[in-house]
């Protein structure tokens, strides 16, 4: 008999030890951060950067911020903020980014959501100068925000700016010298991103495709006119200035601020794109 209360005063010291535990554990609120992660699988802090260069047509992007929980799931759904960095800020609310939520929520029963943040393709000088927006996540009413600031902030570099890229100089003799105006103009009427990199083993596979987005840009380039009425469904116009010339402002409709000049050249008798340097557009 004795043996017997000896093993249930056992089972009963374990259970409340148990509990307490549990207790200890679980009694606090969970920490909250950023959920990016490298190809290692390890946290990630890099800067995250983003052009609207290759999608010239969008006034505006979702950067999706994927955030976690360091902890358990709740049954109920939980609040925390996402705020600006002000320091390491040089977007505007506004003009560059629309301003963020005062809260935002965890789902019930999950432990991770993406965020949407919102930047913006209205400023013309992003064509030239890249900004930097900062955000970090916190705590707000439902969670901590004891972890590293590092795992809690994400920085996204963006702009609608253009570099030459790689390929460029095998096909210099058909493009000419780069300008970002040109390959802006190589984006809306190629139907691509690149052409190949001659460097690149079996690159000689790659060249009639090369060729035909090639001559898809110089048909543009020669005749925007006619290219904008066959392909309404891309939503670019031409729309003549009003300064007494004969010159013309493409664009499309959905981000009118973002113009190409279409020049006439009288002695030539023709219309000539003309880049930031003010050189004709010519391809061969």
């Amino acid at each position: 008999m004795k043996r017997n209360i000896f093993y249930v005063l056992l089972v009963v010291a374990a259970f409340v030890g148990c509990k307490k535990d549990q207790l200890l554990t679980y009694g606090s609120r969970d920490n909250i951060y950023l959920n990016y992660k490298n190809k290692d699988g390890s946290q990630d802090t890099s800067v995250l950067t983003y052009s609207f260069a290759y999608n010239p047509t969008l006034a505006q992007d979702t950067v999706w911020v994927p955030v976690i929980i360091s902890g358990q799931r709740s049954k109920s759904e939980r609040k925390f903020a996402l705020s600006i960095v002000d320091t390491s800020t040089t977007a505007k609310t506004g003009l560059h980014y629309e301003a963020l939520k005062s809260s935002y929520t965890m789902p019930a029963d999950s432990g991770t959501v993406k965020v949407p943040v919102i930047i913006k393709n209205n400023d013309p000088e992003l064509a030239n100068k890249s900004v930097m927006l900062t955000i970090q996540v916190s705590g707000g009413p439902d969670f901590n925000s004891l972890l590293p600031a590092m795992l809690r902030t994400k920085s996204i570099l963006y702009s609608a700016r253009l570099e030459q890229p790689a390929w460029w100089i095998y096909w210099m003799g058909n493009l000419g010298p780069y300008s970002r105006i040109k390959h802006q103009l190589f984006l809306i009427s190629s139907g691509t991103i690149d052409l190949v990199d001659m460097s690149k083993p079996n690159a000689y596979l790659q060249i009639p495709r090369t060729l035909y987005y090639l001559d898809n840009m110089k048909t543009f380039v020669n005749d925007p006119f006619a290219w904008v009425a066959r392909y309404p469904e891309k939503g670019y116009v031409l729309t003549k200035r009003t300064d007494g010339s004969k010159d013309y402002d493409f664009y499309n409709s959905s981000a009118p601020d973002k113009k190409f000049y279409l020049r006439y050249y009288a002695l030539a008798d023709r219309y000539f794109f003309v880049d930031e340097n003010g050189q004709q557009i010519i391809i061969n």
